[in-house]
């Protein structure tokens, strides 16, 4: 499923036309999006989590010569399935 697809699906299932439906889950998106830039927890029920996790520096390597190479410091985001969410997929 693609965005457009879940537009497509969100539209038939609340009867809103499809660009209020993209307007909708756009504003979604964005909502998560600035609560893990604040360092918060997005956290859904039934659903699942999405939070913010640093990743030291470390070094590594560049796969097409061998030379080593430093990796910067970053945060990443991560999504930990809820068990409704679970269950869900796999039945």
């Amino acid at each position: 499923m693609n965005k457009q697809d879940l537009i497509d699906f969100v539209a038939t299932k609340t009867g809103q036309n499809k660009k209020d439906a993209g307007h909708s889950i756009d504003a979604v998106f964005e909502g998560i999006v600035a609560g893990l830039k604040a360092d918060k927890e997005a956290r859904f029920v039934g659903f699942g989590s999405f939070a913010v996790v640093a990743s030291a520096a470390r070094k590594g390597r560049n796969p097409r010569t061998g030379e080593e190479i430093a990796i910067a410091a970053s945060k990443r985001p991560t999504f930990k399935p809820g068990k409704e969410f679970k269950e869900a997929v796999n039945s």
